[in-house]
């Protein structure tokens, strides 16, 4: 079964973050965060300043998958951080971000996340959608503000030391 960024949870009462208290860097730092604190994910790393070059690589890890018939793999995941309260990743963010990722092909990643603390617009999904299903590599998987708070909710340390709630 491909990936759909058309499963996005949508935003439910009580979860909310308050996403303008923290900044670009605090954003990174809590998606860093977040994928170190969960199970599955190896080797993370945020290696560059926040609104460096750093061609779609804000977070890296590898995502380590267990099939008890199939064996283990790996994907090699980046993730694109998007602080935007003002507006919505769009179609030309997506191509842009797939774009810049191609920079890092050895080995290149497997999948790029696109996180941000906002939302995503319906030409962006549609773009999404018509990549992912040419089976082309990266595969775009998408963190909106609804995800991210249903991941936070499920840590309530971090929502309480980056001040979200």
């Amino acid at each position: 079964m491909a990936y759909s960024p058309v499963d996005l949870p949508v935003r439910r009462a009580g979860l909310e973050l308050a996403w303008e208290k923290i900044d670009f860097t605090a954003f990174e730092r809590l998606i860093f965060q977040l994928v170190v604190e969960t199970e599955g994910y190896e080797n993370v790393d945020w290696l560059m300043h926040t609104n460096a070059a750093d061609h779609g690589r804000d977070v890296s890890a590898v995502r380590l998958r267990k099939d008890p018939l199939s064996g283990h793999s790996s994907q090699r995941v980046a993730i694109q951080c998007k602080h935007w309260l003002s507006r919505a990743v769009r179609d030309t963010d997506a191509n842009q971000a797939i774009v810049s990722i191609s920079h890092w092909e050895n080995p290149p990643f497997d999948v790029l996340v696109l996180a941000t603390s906002g939302r995503f617009t319906s030409d962006a999904i549609a773009w999404i959608e018509r990549h992912n299903s040419r089976g082309q590599r990266p595969i775009i998987e998408v963190w909106n503000d609804a995800r991210l708070e249903f991941l936070l909710n499920e840590r309530p340390h971090l929502v309480r030391s980056f001040g979200l709630r």
